[in-house]
């Protein structure tokens, strides 16, 4: 292909290589309609990527070169198996991105497979998490906060490092009070923990997820109801935490008791409080930042995992809200 170029930098370095074995249906695959994967790609890394037929060269910084040449190479193999979607191509980009090569990579099992950093900052919060007894996750929705802190208990549940695993969210639509709402405790919060739901029936399927509610194995509760207990031995995922007072963030975090592990995770973003009353999660962020034994993961619209659009939806509303008015 003969495609029209910015001028690439006098430091750039090339790549070529062959594409093997010889497939045009995988070639076509993974190109996409009228080369639109590989303009995507380029247009990611700032690379010119250049080929006829299975063979291919790559034009770019060094850095870029190589880990587009990487991701072609992935994709060709699995076009042999499937399509290669823009979502897929979106994921093998970040998947790719290797800054934090001294991060031990940590990998779950579940009945849907492996769970892993999908990107560098998922990597290091999955690491953190395991490493340190009390976690926060900060940053956009997306960004599989919720969803790893999930994956991360599960496999602390099956190892029996812990014997419990609670869901916590703070239900700020219904101010906390859940008494006019129909049904027992667990019905009254479930609409608010629908998220942390989905994830564990995703990883250990419906029947299991409510054998282990019926033990009491898995506790869903609100944040109100933490008050005067002490957690031993548990995994705890505080969700949505920027819904926080900071009275309700001091609480939770002192009922961590021993052999347990703690998760906070939030968008400061997206604050529900009533008007003047200050996040405890934006509160905690600058009381603990110093603490050595806490870690904090923090996200960026760069780190979003879903749809590419939700990615750039971010980002748009982050480049408004710092516009002056």
């Amino acid at each position: 292909m003969d495609n029209s170029k910015s001028a690439i930098p006098h430091t750039s370095n090339t790549s070529r290589f062959i594409l093997e074995p010889l497939s045009n249906q995988r070639l076509a695959n993974l190109c996409g309609q009228s080369d639109n994967n590989l303009r995507y790609i380029e247009k990611n890394l700032g690379v010119e990527i250049n080929n006829r037929g299975n063979r291919f060269q790559i034009t770019g910084d060094s850095f870029s070169v190589e880990k587009a040449t990487k991701i072609i190479k992935s994709l060709y193999d699995r076009a042999s198996r499937n399509y290669v979607s823009p979502n897929y191509i979106h994921l093998s980009l970040q998947e790719s991105d290797v800054s934090i090569q001294h991060i031990e990579e940590i990998s779950i099992k579940t009945r849907q497979g492996a769970i892993k950093g999908r990107n560098p900052q998922q990597t290091c919060y999955l690491f953190n998490i395991a490493h340190h007894d009390i976690s926060f996750g900060v940053g956009p929705a997306g960004t599989g906060k919720s969803y790893l802190a999930v994956a991360s208990a599960i496999e602390a549940l099956k190892q029996e490092k812990v014997q419990k695993l609670l869901l916590i969210r703070p239900a700020v639509e219904a101010g906390e009070r859940l008494g006019f709402l129909p049904g027992d405790l667990t019905q009254k919060i479930d609409p608010y923990l629908r998220p942390l739901y989905d994830a564990l029936y995703d990883m250990l399927g419906f029947e299991r997820v409510n054998k282990l509610i019926e033990r009491h194995i898995i506790e869903v509760a609100p944040l109100a109801y933490m008050r005067g207990r002490t957690l031993n031995e548990s995994f705890i995922i505080l969700d949505e935490a920027q819904n926080t007072t900071i009275e309700q963030m001091k609480m939770f975090l002192t009922r961590l008791g021993y052999g347990s592990t703690a998760v906070i995770t939030g968008d400061i973003t997206q604050i529900d409080l009533p008007k003047g009353q200050k996040s405890g999660l934006c509160h905690a962020i600058q009381v603990l930042k110093n603490v050595q034994e806490i870690s904090f993961t923090f996200f960026k619209s760069t780190d979003v995992v879903r749809h590419p659009l939700v990615q750039r939806i971010v980002q748009a509303y982050d480049h408004f809200d710092k516009q002056p008015f």
